[in-house]
């Protein structure tokens, strides 16, 4: 086999496994629809912040026949806020939430949902879901690129946010960047601010694996040897 050939063949290879290696698996939804993935995929989660009264614990569930089980728990505030009703009951990472980042792997062709179940006072004050149809149709998450949505929601001026609508599928950003989730806990009667749960999400790409470089490699050394076969013959 020519030199040059060979050496494009190689570089060509070894560019497919590392870009194979650094692609997150794709995915059927992330977002409002609920979340499938076509692949085993895991994704980082990191909390960014809280409001309200409520003291809540952020989870992942997964779906059959419409029925939601808790599989997984990401997040749990250990009191409701940092400071009482300072900063409109604003908790953060370290004061209210203790853990830093939580990576969950997303088993192929499940349905999964996050869901939000919060306290009052001591007393269950229920569980909302970021897929709308398990909360009898009612969106309680928004799902958008990091900084987009983070933006629309720090300029929102009402107690509404008003673009919840156009922030339901989060697929896109999870591997550009990153998703951010934001739930509406439904206290302060529904509001609907949608700011009281906050947390980023972002697809971990697979390792690169030396098997995966050696059988690249060890098909280009085939190939060469039965061109060099035929070259004698």
């Amino acid at each position: 086999m020519n030199t040059k050939l060979f050496s494009a063949l190689t570089a060509t290879t070894v560019a497919t496994v590392l870009l194979g290696a650094g692609t997150p698996a794709q995915a059927f939804s992330f977002g409002t629809n609920g979340i499938t993935f076509a692949q085993d995929q895991q994704v980082e989660f990191n909390f960014k912040e809280s409001h309200g009264a409520y003291t809540s614990s952020l989870g992942i569930y997964q779906v059959n026949n419409s029925v939601a089980s808790l599989v997984s728990t990401l997040f749990s505030e250990t009191k409701s806020s940092d400071n009482g009703g300072a900063n409109e009951w604003k908790g953060t990472l370290g004061n209210t939430v203790r853990s830093g980042p939580v990576r969950f792997q997303f088993l192929a062709n499940q349905v999964y949902t996050l869901g939000l179940s919060s306290l009052y006072n001591g007393a269950r004050a229920g569980t909302v879901y970021s897929t709308s149809s398990l909360n009898g149709g009612s969106q309680q998450a928004v799902f958008g690129g990091a900084s987009p949505l983070w933006s629309a929601l720090g300029k929102e001026t009402t107690n509404v946010f008003q673009a919840a609508g156009q922030y339901t599928d989060g697929l896109g950003s999870l591997s550009k960047g990153g998703t951010l989730i934001s739930f509406d806990d439904r206290g302060n009667a529904n509001d609907k601010d949608f700011q009281d749960f906050t947390v980023s999400a972002e697809a971990v790409p697979e390792p690169i694996t030396m098997t995966g470089l050696a059988l690249g490699f060890g098909g280009l050394v085939a190939a060469r040897r039965r061109r060099a076969s035929k070259t004698v013959a």
